[in-house]
């Protein structure tokens, strides 16, 4: 794994983290190599999964719904 392993991150560390992986995401998947595309899915999803552990009664916005999307 590379980058400290995501349940020993403090919230606004993971915050931090969360922030910058993904606004690297996009150069990642047009530029980078498979390994580096490869790599940082992993790591998105150990930072975004352990975001989720933390948070499992985040707000969720209605537009971000099936139903809510359905209605725009």
């Amino acid at each position: 794994m590379t980058g400290v392993d995501p349940d020993r991150l403090d919230d606004l560390q993971l915050m931090k983290e969360l922030e910058t992986i993904h606004r690297t995401r996009h150069d990642t998947l047009l530029h980078g190599s498979n390994d580096a595309l490869r790599m940082h899915n992993e790591r998105m999803a150990q930072l975004e999964g352990e975001y989720l552990r933390r948070n499992p009664r985040r707000p969720i916005a209605a537009g971000r719904t099936r139903e809510g999307a359905r209605e725009r």
